[in-house]
């Protein structure tokens, strides 16, 4: 047995002194090789979905904070009765556990040693709901944008909404007590919590809730375990009444340490509100029963630009004293944040519909009709003595409006982890709140102290309204100096927000980041009163111990700190935007868990999560594992480097689709990262069959064309196809790609037509990609007439070329490498002419756009091909000779936007051309078609590949009119929906650009 955690005893002596320790409880972990009977019961009585491997261990080592530790293991219950199971295993098997929502705790709550339960796959139902009541009952694994959504029908809401929405578990939200924007209106989660089913470590299962009067008198009298915690309790709480009315601070925004004060009689002796932020280290949280609000139809935004942040924070006691309603939030953003955004290009529209000014605060109020929501607003100017038509006013109540201008203030936390021109940001004091009459005076001190340590001028941004600021601090958390400096300003700034009457956590908890800085707010003698509750409910210390009570110091188990030393490779890729480090980029991923949206909701990232709700299969669980590949610690999960079989399987069921590349906001590029691994794991070693086949794909494209009715004929002959899938790692359900009787290059040579001369402005080069070229040349055909009737002269070279996508894809970069440095040199009198590249494929643009420039970063001649590689549509709108008109369709289509082009060029000039063709185009959120080049292709991943279809393409393909036009300019798009479609074909826009379709077309084919 291995003593393992805070105050744990050491071989023949005392406990340790560890920080500021005060229980000196015990926690002990049996030996890794004593875990073979807990995962044998475990997997009995729970589940198949009991996991002690490296991949889910490496997956679950951190959470979205500084610290990091591999657990035990990891179970994802199929039912509730399923994960209160696990938990008695545990406590027979005395090891400690973790419940876990979505991972996004910021403090630490979300890392241990200990069994990590996993309730977001599975236990996520809406169980009942009450509309009269307003109430609900839901699992704790349910995802707040889930929930809303299902509750939308009976016009109610759960009213607080933290930035994570999309992704984070209510389970996880009462563990932290989760507030976000909207708690100005609607408060804590605390203030929105009827009752709670919990199970404690002994073995209670109850539900909990305010339990005053006859009923408290009957519990306590009673006998059994439910009765003497709730004595202990009634005793807790008379005797630390008078202190926690005295030193808990009396601000919106108290979530700090453990709500003793729900134990008071004037609180209704309500135990779910006291076990409200109780991090996991108190009670399993089983079903929760919340309070509901009603969805308000109508809202107003009004934004008002100030000098500075600090001037904004000054404003905020006349603009709360000046509204004639609790506004629904009153959020703020500096211009440190908004400079940040505009350097990354991202929420560029809402940024610049900020009014005037170097700070704003955004004021929302929601109402039962736009003309109250509207007068809130006017009113509220009219308190300031401002006006609509200021310079630094901007008033709105267009929703799309406003939801962008939330989406860039829910941006902070992701766009300030990797600033530019900045070192690395990191957690730690990113949530302090003050009094919000104070919050002014407290900025001006926090900056005096950042400066004092050389801190720079970090974003300040956040709830202003409730006084919480939110910031990410450049501390230097890979050197000793710096983590000893950022333990010292974590101490001085504890002191300064309780000088100030606030709290050193007014959203995301304490964890490890606060743990040991309570003592700093409360005191002693309160602090141990939190020991006294944590005794109570878990005597053995095994509930997510080490967090809140008997704490970790908060300059231990650090994600990185003085001992990291991580393994230094040489990549294929040059990693420009970091430096030129594998390492610097796999970091990148800070948590924030956008990955793990249940449904694309507008976006690609992350489609194998959305269909498999397995950590490891999002972009986070694999960028955790390759953290862990880096072997920086010596406990590192994985420890054989580039050649791990974990790490392989994990990105195994990676699409590389990008998305993460655009959606992530911290620009994650899992595709890159997947093809940098694959080339340095099988480096020297055989590959998988189909990296042979799909991988060199145009290779054997070309040699086809020696003999190409025999070589398309063996392709689809019924025995021959079975038995060439099985040996070159296709998937036996799909069907391959019919070659086609004429090239694109081979049509082109035909032509009779003037040879075009670099140095004219007119002059495009068309690209041949491979899958144009070889499967659909009809495409380029109608691209060819669509630039020439544009008023272009088009160019298609002869000479057989290629971008690599293939082979990057496959991790095959030394064969890209040389097959892109072919392909420059032939175009290199186009280059240096500077002439407009037109691509037709959008994975192969974005090759030349984003991934050429990262694998040859020295080169000038890619560079500026990077430079010049347009899509069609950018083409036409951008260099078109002036008049040109594209001809009027006057047609409605569904549009699936393909994932790289999503990612890297963007569909904004698809949508101005659709638009000025009088194409009524619905882009469908469907993220990717599931097919992603070779993925869906390969053998394993048919399932994978068609479920992500399923989600919302292949049904909106399916029920779209027969004269609605389906545009996809992606090939593998096209492939997947006449795969899954059958009877309806995808068109490019080139082709629906060409001439019009016949309305009575339905099959949206042009075929040859």
């Amino acid at each position: 047995m291995t003593p393992v955690g805070p105050g744990a005893p050491q071989p023949g002596g005392e406990a340790p002194a560890r920080g500021d320790h005060r229980t000196g409880l015990t926690l002990v972990v049996p030996e890794r090789a004593g875990h073979g009977q807990l995962a044998a019961e475990l997997r009995a009585r729970v589940g198949r979905e009991v996991r002690f491997d490296v991949t889910a261990r490496g997956a679950y080592s951190t959470d979205g904070s500084n610290y990091r530790q591999v657990p035990i293991a990891v179970v994802v219950p199929r039912t509730v009765a399923d994960g209160a199971e696990a938990l008695a295993v545990c406590r027979e098997h005395d090891v400690p556990v973790l419940s876990r929502g979505g991972g996004t705790s910021l403090g630490g709550q979300g890392t241990n040693t200990a069994v990590v339960i996993d309730w977001t796959a599975h236990c996520n139902r809406l169980v009942s709901v009450d509309p009269d009541a307003r109430t609900c009952v839901v699992e704790p694994g349910i995802v707040l944008d889930d929930l809303n959504a299902q509750l939308a029908r009976y016009g109610l809401q759960f009213g607080p909404r933290p930035a994570t929405h999309s992704h984070c578990a209510l389970g996880g939200m009462i563990g932290n007590n989760s507030c976000g924007s909207t708690a100005q209106r609607y408060g804590k989660t605390v203030d929105n919590v009827r009752r709670l089913e919990i199970a404690t470590y002994g073995g209670l299962r109850c539900w909990v809730g305010p339990t005053a009067g006859e009923e408290l008198e009957t519990i306590t009298s009673g006998a059994g375990e439910r009765a003497q915690l709730y004595r202990g309790l009634r005793h807790l709480g008379d005797r630390y009444g008078e202190l926690v009315r005295d030193r808990y601070p009396d601000i919106p925004r108290r979530v700090s340490g453990y709500n003793l004060d729900a134990l008071l009689p004037d609180q209704g002796f309500d135990v779910a509100r006291l076990l409200v932020g109780s991090e996991g280290t108190l009670a399993t949280v089983l079903h929760a029963e919340l309070d509901l609000v009603p969805t308000l139809p109508c809202t107003s935004m009004l934004v008002l630009g100030f000098d500075d942040i600090i001037a904004a924070a000054d404003a905020v006691p006349a603009v709360l004293d000046g509204c004639p309603d609790t506004p629904l939030q009153v959020e703020a953003l500096d211009h440190r944040l908004v400079e940040i955004m505009e350097h990354l290009g991202s929420h560029l529209d809402s940024i610049r519909a900020l009014p005037g000014g170097q700070a704003w605060l955004m004021i929302q109020f929601g109402a039962e009709s736009q003309d109250e929501c509207d007068a809130h607003a006017h009113a509220l100017l009219d308190a300031l003595g401002k006006h609509t038509e200021d310079d630094d006013v901007a008033l709105t109540d267009d929703p799309a409006r406003t939801a962008k201008m939330m989406a860039a203030r829910e941006a902070g936390l992701g766009v300030t982890a990797r600033a530019p021109l900045m070192h690395d940001t990191w957690e730690g004091w990113e949530d302090s709140a003050v009094p919000p009459e104070r919050l002014g005076d407290y900025l001006r001190a926090l900056r005096d102290l950042f400066a004092e340590f050389g801190l720079g001028a970090p974003s300040l941004y956040g709830h202003f309204g409730h006084g919480c600021v939110h910031t990410r601090i450049p501390f230097r958390l890979e050197s000793a100096g710096g983590v000893t400096d950022f333990r010292r300003f974590l101490e001085r700034a504890a002191d300064l927000v309780v000088s100030f009457g606030g709290s050193l956590s007014g959203e995301h908890g304490d964890g490890q980041a606060r743990g040991e800085l309570l003592e700093r707010m409360f005191g002693p003698e309160l602090v141990a009163g939190f020991g006294e509750l944590k005794a109570l409910f878990d005597p053995a210390n095994r509930m997510n111990p080490g967090k809140v009570v008997d704490p970790y110091r908060v300059d231990e188990n650090l994600r990185l700190g003085a001992g990291w030393r991580p393994t230094p490779y040489a990549t294929g890729f040059g990693y420009p935007d970091d430096g030129g480090s594998f390492t610097s980029a796999v970091m990148r991923c800070v948590g924030i868990g956008e990955c793990r949206r249940s449904s694309p909701q507008g976006g690609v990232m992350c489609p194998s999560y959305q269909v498999t709700r397995s950590e490891e299969h999002s972009t986070r669980g694999r960028a955790r594992l390759l953290f862990e590949m880096l072997e920086g610690h010596p406990d590192s999960a994985v420890t054989d480097g580039f050649r791990s079989g974990a790490v392989r399987d994990a990105l195994d069921l990676c699409l590389a689709c990008k998305g993460c590349k655009s959606d992530c906001p911290v620009g994650v590029d899992m595709a890159t990262y997947k093809a940098e691994f694959l080339s340095q794991h099988y480096r020297h070693r055989v590959r998988p069959a189909a990296h042979y086949s799909m991988g060199w794909l145009p290779l054997w494209a070309r040699l086809a064309r020696l003999a190409p009715g025999p070589a398309d004929a063996a392709l689809h002959a019924p025995v021959l196809a079975r038995l060439g899938k099985r040996l070159v790692g296709i998937a036996p359900e799909r069907v391959a790609p019919h070659f086609a009787g004429q090239t694109l290059q081979e049509w082109w040579a035909t032509r009779d037509r003037p040879a075009a001369d670099p140095r004219d402005p007119r002059t495009v080069v068309l690209w041949p990609d491979t899958f144009t070229n070889h499967f659909d040349p009809h495409v380029g055909r109608a691209a060819v007439e669509v630039l020439e009737a544009a008023g272009f002269t088009v160019h298609v070279p002869a000479e057989p070329l290629c971008c690599g996508l293939t082979w990057i894809s496959t991790g095959q970069l030394g064969i890209a490498k040389r097959v892109l440095g072919r392909t420059v040199a032939a175009l290199r009198p186009w280059i240096e002419a500077g002439t407009l590249v037109v691509g037709l494929e959008p994975s192969c643009t974005a090759v030349f756009r984003a991934d050429a420039p990262e694998l040859l970063p020295g080169d000038t001649d890619v560079q500026r091909l990077a430079g010049r590689f347009a899509t069609l549509s950018e083409a036409l709108l951008g260099h078109a000779p002036h008049g040109w008109t594209p001809p009027r369709l006057d047609r409605a289509a569904i549009v699936q936007t393909h994932c790289h082009q999503h990612a890297i060029t963007g569909s904004d000039p698809d949508t101005e051309l659709m638009r000025r063709a009088g194409i009524d185009a619905e882009r469908l959120d469907s993220g990717c078609c599931g097919l992603a080049g070779n993925f869906g292709f390969e053998a394993g991943h048919y399932d994978v590949s068609m479920a992500c279809a399923e989600q919302a393409l292949l049904p909106a393909v399916r029920d779209a009119a027969p004269e609605t036009l389906v545009l996809a300019d992606g090939f593998s798009c096209r492939t997947q929906i006449a795969h899954g479609a059958p009877g309806r074909r995808a068109i490019h826009l080139a082709e629906a650009l060409r001439a019009p379709v016949s309305s009575t077309d339905s099959t949206n084919a042009q075929k040859e």
